[in-house]
């Protein structure tokens, strides 16, 4: 089908992705969104029924192998041109970073700096004949790194310096290249970390970040600083790296840095040895978890961090609580998520609304 503007936009079934996809779609773009929920784009098409604009969706994790070529011949199948990248998705895993494994930090890397990158590659001939406009996405920890964040401040600091890079490649070919600065926004992507985000006081809508970025479309300047006054304040920080480093390591909720509660492990309950104690009878949420209780312990899955999942008419993700819980889930950590999930929907706690996605019906009485 042949179109007017179209955007490819990374990212879009949350948050800032998910704004601009939908600001773009209502003044008329064609715009190709990607992300790893299927059900959270599909509430995103049912939105924008009737809209001006053409809004087709994929549901896919960037990290599958050859995504990026999937992604630009399905778009071009479709609408048959592309005038703007955005590479906007994104994820954290939590941890200190010289702990975390290979496929955490690999992890990380892939996401917001080789596909971004593998992206650009493969629209790049599209590109070059729309005279079109490439999006990275970037983060004040670009310039600040913060710690607990593994290795997605060196990332973002990557995505920064390879936007600079592509943009002085791609000049001659009329193509414009936009670095983006979104600031501290209120969306879920601090909280499905672990972490608690912004205060509420300093955070940006992601509706007002996508309307900054919406508006580069037509002026194409190389940098967007959606929340310009932080901007202000990172610059500053930067300058005096030993003052910023003070400060964060006192006060890390200015950044959205404390963890939320309820995710340390329950104090062991020790019985003195002389006496022999009576088994004690479970409750039916501890029944509930007894059979993986013991790969629980193993892998640190603490009851008390899965009983703070259970709140009244929630909706759970499988890969969310995973990372939540062990930053960036391994197989195993990712079948025991599974398995504890699917124990609480047989035991009336859940229910299942998809695969891996479950909503709270019920909450423990004990």
């Amino acid at each position: 089908m042949k179109a007017g503007r179209v955007a490819i936009i990374t990212g879009a079934s949350s948050g800032i992705g998910r704004a601009l996809a939908e600001r773009a779609v209502r003044a008329g773009w064609s715009v190709f969104a990607v992300g790893r929920r299927a059900e959270r784009l599909a509430e995103l098409a049912q939105r924008l029924d009737g809209a001006t604009g053409t809004l087709a969706t994929l549901a896919l994790d960037l990290r599958t192998p050859r995504a990026a070529q999937r992604i630009v011949r399905e778009t071009l199948e479709r609408f048959e041109r592309i005038d703007v990248l955005v590479n906007n998705a994104g994820g954290v895993a939590v941890g200190p970073i010289a702990q975390q494994s290979d496929g955490a930090l690999h992890e990380q890397m892939e996401t917001h700096v080789i596909v971004p990158l593998a992206l650009t590659r493969e629209a790049l001939p599209s590109l070059r004949a729309s005279k079109g406009q490439i999006f990275y996405l970037g983060s004040g920890v670009a310039r600040i790194p913060v710690g607990t964040l593994g290795a997605y401040p060196p990332a973002k600091a990557a995505v920064r310096n390879m936007a600079r890079v592509v943009r002085n490649e791609l000049r001659p070919d009329g193509i414009g290249v936009t670095y983006v600065d979104p600031g501290a926004v209120a969306t879920e992507f601090m909280t499905r970390a672990g972490f608690a985000g912004p205060p509420a006081s300093i955070a940006a809508s992601p509706y007002e970040v996508a309307r900054r970025i919406f508006n580069a479309f037509g002026t194409r300047q190389d940098v967007v600083n959606a929340v310009p006054w932080q901007t202000f304040f990172v610059g500053l920080g930067e300058a005096l790296p030993a003052l910023t480093d003070f400060v964060l390591r006192r006060a890390p909720g200015i950044v959205g840095g404390d963890a939320l509660p309820a995710a340390a492990p329950a104090a062991p309950v020790v019985l003195p040895e002389a006496a022999s104690a009576p088994e004690p009878e479970l409750s039916p949420f501890e029944a509930a978890l007894a059979p993986h209780a013991a790969r629980m312990k193993k892998l640190n899955l603490s009851v008390t961090f899965v009983r703070s999942l259970l709140v009244p008419e929630r909706e759970l993700e499988l890969g969310d609580v995973a990372m939540r819980w062990a930053g960036m889930p391994n197989k195993n950590e990712r079948a025991l998520t599974n398995d504890v999930l699917d124990a609480l929907a047989s035991a009336g706690y859940l229910a299942h609304v998809e695969p891996e996605h479950y909503r709270v019906v019920r909450v423990p009485e004990d």
